[in-house]
């Protein structure tokens, strides 16, 4: 089960935007990072949800996507993402969140992709923009933002032989090469 959570669970940059996620939704699956591990158990994460359609469409222009498709400017109208997590480091709490990004992050991932969405981490944002646009207080460093939304494309693994650019095909399939198991684990000598 967890196996094919995992599976599913790709970089997704195109969804129907006329699904709508609402923020107890949302919720349910920062809940599931809340949970989560946390380095010294310090959980100096928070998160900022945007579900409005206004402001997602304010901070869009703020952000990166798919730097490997360098002829492709993000999603289109009709394709973008519906809502967004603000992934934010509390400096109040802690100045250092250890690994914990990475692991909240999985976590919310998994428990979209588990009720049938599905999302993308982006970290090429404009933060102070996209700070001044959430009024955020200072004490609060945006650390990524995770798309969300109704996944509209399909996204295939395959094995990389030489090259792990992820790509499109000509009917818009988006290919992940993923390097073998074999060359992942390193043998010890001893």
């Amino acid at each position: 089960m967890i196996r094919d959570l995992i599976i599913r669970n790709r970089s997704y940059r195109r969804f129907d935007s006329a699904v709508k996620l609402t923020d107890e939704q949302i919720s349910k699956w920062i809940d599931l990072a809340r949970m989560a591990a946390s380095g010294r158990n310090m959980q100096p994460l928070k998160y900022a949800l945007v579900t409005s359609p206004e402001t997602c469409e304010k901070i869009f222009p703020f952000l990166g996507w798919a730097g490997y498709l360098s002829n492709w400017k993000g999603p289109a109208e009709g394709e973008r993402p519906v809502a967004f997590v603000v992934v934010l480091n509390d400096h109040q709490i802690s100045d250092n969140h250890y690994c914990d990004d990475g692991i909240a992050m999985q976590s919310i991932l998994l428990g979209a992709v588990e009720d049938g969405f599905g999302g993308c981490i982006i970290g090429s944002v404009n933060k102070s923009k996209v700070a001044k646009i959430l009024q955020l207080d200072e004490t609060l460093e945006i650390l990524w933002l995770i798309a969300l939304g109704k996944p509209a494309e399909k996204v295939v693994l395959e094995t990389a032989e030489n090259d792990i650019k992820y790509w499109r095909d000509e009917e818009q399939v988006h290919h992940v090469p993923k390097r073998p198991l074999e060359e992942v684990i390193v043998k010890l000598k001893s």
